[in-house]
């Protein structure tokens, strides 16, 4: 090998070591610092998508759990009311069935009558009050409440996004509706008008008996929903957690390593530096 001041190859040598350490060293402190081991695109291309295209799906995910929650708040509150009414309709049967009674005089009949009334003026009350977020299941002109199911497109036909929901139809217990039949002005102030209404509430109870299944039914299918989508929510963050994650045990170990490499570097640099100086040795 020849002796030159010019050129020192063993110094360039030790000087791109050094620099390779240099960079590898700054790249795990940056892995530690954020915790990724795919932070960008330039670390890994084909992760850095795949993992963006993830998270994606994972807010998208959230807006379905936030309609779903919504969607399950207005269909309890209705759950809620639609119970009480079937159990006001039981106490206003008990009424009308004892001011049916023959044997029974005037003046009881009017006290029934009374708190028949104040038991059915309590139904247009609950009704009322059956409101969340300005939806009321319960009011024959409070809408009803559709929800995100998922992300999936289910419009085959167009290029229009049109994903899958879920609604809940309005029930309507209105007095005097569809299934609370017991007229807004229903008395038993008369025997004949108490049996009338004995059988006017039977058929309520009846209709309200689909009313329950249909509210239970949603309630339990929104439950179902939310219970998948929270479950689809973690294996998709698992997910882009396998994808881009540093794994802080091994790059310890290859900071300090890297550490060591640097100053051994360092020191080969220092080294190779030096080696011109010997030349000066050939000319004393």
């Amino acid at each position: 090998m020849a002796f030159s001041v010019n050129t020192n190859v063993g110094a360039m040598a030790a000087l791109q070591s050094l620099n390779a350490t240099n960079k590898d060293l700054a790249t795990t402190q940056s892995r530690i610092n954020t915790g990724l081991s795919v932070s960008s695109t330039k670390d890994d291309s084909a992760s850095y998508t795949i993992a963006q295209g993830l998270r994606g799906d994972l807010g998208g995910l959230k807006a379905v759990s936030s309609s779903l929650s919504r969607a399950k708040s207005v269909t309890d509150v209705a759950v809620a009311g639609a119970e009480q009414i079937s159990d006001i309709v039981n106490q206003m049967q008990a009424k009308a069935r004892q001011a049916a009674d023959s044997g029974i005089d005037t003046s009881t009949r009017d006290a029934l009558n009374k708190d028949f009334t104040a038991l059915r003026d309590q139904i247009t009350t609950i009704v009322n009050a059956s409101d969340f977020n300005g939806t009321n299941l319960l009011k024959a002109s409070g809408g009803t409440v559709t929800a995100l199911q998922s992300l999936q497109d289910s419009n085959t036909s167009t290029t229009a996004w049109n994903p899958d929901s879920l609604s809940v139809a309005n029930q309507g217990l209105d007095l005097g509706g569809s299934t609370v039949t017991v007229a807004s002005t229903g008395q038993i102030n008369t025997q004949a008008a108490a049996q009338t209404m004995v059988d006017t509430l039977e058929t309520t109870k009846s209709n309200l008996k689909t009313t329950l299944s249909t509210l239970g039914a949603a309630s339990r299918k929104i439950d179902a929903q939310q219970t998948f989508t929270s479950k689809l929510s973690d294996v998709i963050d698992g997910g882009i957690g396998n994808l881009v994650d540093a794994d802080l045990a091994k790059e310890s170990a290859r900071l300090q390593a890297l550490q060591v490499k640097q100053q051994l570097g360092v020191q080969a640099l220092s080294i190779a530096n030096q080696a011109p100086q010997t030349i000066t040795s050939l000319f004393r």
